[in-house]
């Protein structure tokens, strides 16, 4: 009887066996890691199976060997694909032979990007007064970019694509009701700006002046519209990236006003129209896999109670409604902590929260609006501890307001941060910016057509914040490998061209860490600037004084300015200190210009390039502390000495800047505009560089610097017309 029953049981594992092989190999996320076995040509070498294993997490997958053959198996096809994945790069770059047996389960559940989505004019994100922006509304309507962007972002270990709209609606949807709402056609302004800086809530973006001055980008009614976004959805799944919309409230751009839709918190009209248009995504996507929302953006003055009862009967209801129309449908509604607090937002939304089919999480901004700062963040700690009694768990933004233009990588630091961020309330994070698309660059001089993904060209970075939320022990040999096998080295040289990098990239977080303005308007390290009441003059550039007044992220052992004067925090890391590890970064930055043989049309030359010009940034950073610690001594000590110092270290500071804008207008157009803290203009800012000179007592004229950059700089145009450029030639710095 005991013989039979195991026949039995092995006749029954063999035909489930067989069943899900054949259901993996018609999945399309295990199609994708095939294709790359194929490309590493170990297609024959490899199995991949899916199979039952406690072991193994949704996602995760098990390598094992049998004979010369590597075994990948997994529970669901998504953890197939990133098998697959993870054997066809090991093959590529240190042989399928040192592939090694192990279970590999997800660190984090989710792993995202948080992009603002320009979709139109009319539809506008939080980002959209700039012209990264209205340089990429077209591409938000263009399959090519969404295929190559998912492809990438998969074969990073990115599982879902956060799109963040005021109000996305009438662009995307129409609602039972509310027809007229719906938008045909794509539109842009051709007005590059109506005002340098707008509001700081995003209010009042979708001016007159604009939409008069708006032309038609692409022609699309709302149903092909809605064809377009199935589409994009639908190719996504298939590489395991969901999508959410997540938006800030209450806007209503895109309705002008029709069936008597306002952005008043009171108007029973809008709270109707916000609750179907919820309902009416989920009915029209089926591939979509939930939505969030912020309170408080555009609800001035109105109570906190107030505010969470209007998202709950417009956000809350809508997806209730939606479950209840779509039996089975499971949805995950996110709910940005963002001016709100978590106990009461839990009491308000319990049905969603208590509903089975509603994962009902949290988003908090983890650094405020910039990672690269420090790998010990402190702004989370109440949040958690409010958190973790309730059982409900979080997302984390992470904001990265700081390398636009620059391209960066330091994978010790990656794995610091995103080893300290706490587990047990984590479902995962998502990386991305208020004050840049990451769709298409559109500043590079040289660039190719079509022009690069940001985030092809932000490759490095992009790859480490997606593989180190998956496995944050992913090892540095492992990464050098990777860039050997992406750049075509030598393990030798990748392993230099690794450190080199690293370096660089440190400069960002050094520099922030030591001069720490919170929010994407009050600080942009790559052209120093903020917004003017945060700057405290009338320039929005950082000068001197600024340098002396603000103090370190808290989360750092840095001593400020202040403190250094008068004595105090002497245990810290102190301005002058701080200024020598720029240097040091920036001596070990600056070294490929001199060390490597490029060629110019390699992959590797817009590395060094902006490697080179990193290391001017942080000279000047190094330069400028000095300059400001030493002013700071003379105001407080009197000593005559101290202010020559000053003087002579502004002085070199001058200099450098000179030298970074020259080799930064060597590659990439300038001036461009920003939403956030307006033009950005660094040779117009060598004029506040001068100024600094003169708030310590010099004459930087006297003193032999020139008035004015006499280098080619363009004017500001729309940048979607500037025709490639011929690159300047530069002299090295003597």
């Amino acid at each position: 009887m005991r013989r039979t029953h195991w026949i039995a049981g092995v006749i029954i594992i063999l035909l489930l066996a067989g069943s899900v092989c054949r259901a993996a190999e018609g999945s399309p996320q295990v199609e994708f890691a095939q294709n790359a076995l194929a490309a590493a040509n170990v297609e024959d070498a490899v199995e991949l199976t899916i199979t039952e294993d406690p072991a193994l997490q949704p996602e995760g997958f098990r390598i094992a060997r049998k004979g010369d053959a590597v075994v990948v198996t997994a529970t669901d096809s998504a953890g197939l694909m990133y098998g697959g994945l993870e054997v066809a790069e090991l093959a590529r770059t240190v042989g399928l032979d040192a592939v090694k047996p192990g279970v590999h389960n997800p660190h984090m559940a989710m792993r995202g990007i948080k992009l603002n989505a320009p979709l139109d004019v009319r539809t506008p994100s939080y980002t959209d007064a700039s012209d990264t922006a209205q340089f990429n509304i077209p591409e938000m309507w263009s399959m090519d970019f969404w295929k190559e962007q998912i492809d990438m972002l998969a074969t990073h270990r990115y599982n879902f694509i956060s799109m963040w709209s005021l109000h996305p609606f009438p662009s995307l949807v129409e609602v039972p009701g509310y027809e007229d709402v719906a938008l045909d056609d794509v539109l842009r302004s051709r007005t590059i700006r109506q005002s340098e800086h707008y509001h700081e809530g995003a209010i009042g973006i979708v001016s007159p002046v604009i939409l008069e001055d708006a032309e038609v980008v692409k022609k699309l009614t709302i149903d092909e519209k809605v064809e377009f976004w199935r589409e994009v959805m639908a190719y996504g799944k298939s590489r395991n990236v969901d999508f959410y919309f997540v938006t800030w409230n209450i806007f209503t751009d895109g309705t002008f006003g029709q069936y008597g839709i306002t952005d008043k918190v009171d108007n029973a009209t809008t709270r109707d129209y916000f609750r179907k248009s919820v309902k009416q995504m989920f009915l029209t996507y089926p591939d979509l896999a939930g939505i969030g929302l912020t309170t408080g953006e555009n609800m001035h003055k109105v109570p906190f109670a107030e505010k969470e009862q209007w998202a709950f009967e417009t956000y809350g209801q809508g997806v209730l409604d939606a479950v209840k129309a779509l039996p089975g449908r499971k949805i995950r509604f996110i709910h940005r902590q963002h001016m709100a607090d978590a106990s009461a937002v839990l009491k308000q939304f319990k049905p969603l929260v208590d509903n089975p089919d509603i994962d009902f999480i949290f988003s908090f901004k983890y650094a405020k609006a910039h990672v690269y700062s420090s790998v010990n963040q402190v702004y989370h700690q109440a949040f958690v501890k409010d958190l973790a009694p309730r059982g409900v768990k979080t997302i984390w933004t992470l904001r990265n307001d700081d390398t636009y233009q620059f391209r960066w990588g330091a994978p010790d630091f990656v794995r610091e941060f995103v080893s300290n961020i706490p587990a047990d309330v984590s479902q995962g994070y998502y990386f991305g910016s208020d004050q840049w698309i990451w769709g298409r660059e559109f500043l590079q001089r040289d660039a190719a057509k079509p022009r690069e993904l940001e985030l092809k060209k932000h490759e490095y970075q992009w790859m480490l914040w997606g593989r180190m939320a998956y496995d944050p022990t992913l090892s540095n040999e492992r990464i050098t490998a990777w860039l050997a096998d992406r750049y075509e080295l030598s393990l030798d040289s990748a392993a230099i061209l690794f450190e080199v990098w690293q370096q660089a990239s440190m400069i960002y977080p050094t520099v922030t860490g030591f001069h720490w303005g919170p929010l994407d308007f009050q600080w942009y390290i790559e052209s120093c600037q903020g917004r003017r009441r945060f700057t405290h003059n009338e320039s929005g550039f950082h000068d001197v004084n600024r340098f002396i007044t603000l103090a370190p992220h808290k989360g750092t052992d840095f001593q400020s300015i202040p403190d250094f004067v008068n004595g105090k925090n002497m245990d810290r890391i102190s301005p002058l200190q701080t200024a020598k590890q720029i240097d040091l970064y920036a001596d070990v930055a600056a070294w490929p210009a001199s060390a490597w043989s490029v060629k110019l049309d390699s992959d590797l030359a817009p590395i060094f390039a902006d490697l080179e010009i990193v290391a001017k940034m942080g000279r000047y950073y190094a330069e400028k502390i000095r300059g400001a610690t030493y002013l700071a001594l003379y105001r407080e000590k009197k000593n005559p000495e101290d202010q020559k110092r000053a003087i002579a270290h502004l002085v070199n500071a001058a200099r450098i800047w000179s030298a970074y804008t020259e080799k930064v207008l060597a590659i990439y157009k300038n001036p461009f505009w920003t939403n956030r803290v307006g033009i950005v203009d660094l040779k117009a800012n060598y004029q506040f560089v001068l100024e600094d000179i003169r708030i310590a007592g010099g004459d930087p004229i006297v003193l032999g610097l020139p008035a004015k950059l006499d280098f080619e700089n363009e004017e500001l145009v729309r940048p979607w017309e500037i025709p490639n450029l011929t690159v300047i030639e530069n002299n090295d710095e003597k």
